[in-house]
């Protein structure tokens, strides 16, 4: 089942086009990770998808129901990426608050706010003022305030920037536990290690629009990368590559792409054996997402 349809989105500030036709997918169940360098159109899109920005063109659709501006969409939660918090609030009053907010009251709002100190792990915080809390604490409790009416799609805008690892990891089994529960996520990223490790599929975005979709594999096929680089260590530098290798600028590595692991390195052995060349250590490596998107995006930088 499809949870969340986006064709042909477009979208101009001015002289600038945030939205270009972008066109992807979410389906339900599955985490999705959209990437883009800074001013792919990322935010713009997180923001029309809430409804707190119009577009100019193009279709968003949330189980099939079209988003018309200005629609309630009750089925949908968004984490922004500013701490959408009171600071002079405690964890349970902030809680109350956006409850209230999402149409919860009475017995309903009391559970859910109950519910979510215990998920976010501030049960014994709950009647501090949010202005001491550390940065991670404030992110689980900015989470919790965006899910707490069950919504069966979550967008969440960078939600692990300026957080500990060990933060990054409560937050990332707090979403497992949401999907678990039945929600799509939709994640907005520029910590790839955490997209490649966490998502099923991955949208990338440059110049808003999609550059290319799908799982790992597929983007590093899309972006023309080899699909694992064996590299070897030798015990003393070479003075040339044997064929079908690479020498490195010290001498002392030799690298080839291969497909078949199993099947082509006894032979590529042989090769360097061959060329009076010892073999001190190996490694083999699937292409990285890292690379995969720098292929795709380019390597300048973007202000």
């Amino acid at each position: 089942m499809t949870a969340l349809h986006i064709e042909d989105a477009r979208k101009r500030f001015g002289a600038v086009e945030a939205l270009r036709g972008l066109s992807f997918e979410l389906r339900a169940g599955e985490m999705l990770a959209l990437l883009g360098p800074n001013g792919a159109g990322k935010t713009t899109l997180v923001r029309a998808l809430a409804g707190r920005v119009k577009l100019d063109g193009g279709r968003l659709a949330l189980f099939g129901r079209d988003l018309a501006p200005g629609s309630a969409r009750p089925e949908l939660g968004v984490v922004p990426q500013e701490l959408a918090l009171y600071p002079l609030l405690t964890a349970g009053e902030n809680l109350g608050v956006f409850g209230a907010l999402h149409g919860l009251s009475g017995e309903r709002l009391r559970a859910r706010v109950a519910w979510a100190l215990e998920w976010t792990g501030l049960g014994d915080r709950a009647k501090e003022s949010v202005k001491h809390f550390s940065g991670g604490m404030k992110r689980r409790l900015n989470l919790a305030c965006g899910v707490l009416h069950e919504p069966r799609v979550v967008l969440l805008d960078e939600p692990t920037v300026g957080v500990d690892p060990q933060s990054r990891e409560k937050l990332y089994d707090m979403l497992a536990a949401l999907r678990a529960a039945g929600a799509a996520v939709l994640v907005t990223t520029h910590y790839l290690e955490e997209a490649e490790a966490r998502c099923e599929r991955i949208v990338v975005m440059d110049h808003g629009r999609a550059v290319a979709q799908g799982t790992l594999a597929e983007l590093v096929a899309v972006a023309g990368l080899p699909a694992r680089r064996l590299t070897l260590h030798l015990e003393r530098a070479a003075a040339a590559a044997p064929a079908g290798f690479s020498l490195g600028p010290d001498g002392t590595a030799l690298t080839a792409s291969v497909t078949d692991v199993a099947g082509e390195l006894p032979a590529l052995l042989e090769r360097v054996r061959g060329a009076g060349l010892a073999v001190r250590d190996l490694d083999v490596r699937a292409a990285s997402l890292q690379a995969a998107f720098l292929a795709l995006t380019g390597k300048e930088l973007r202000e």
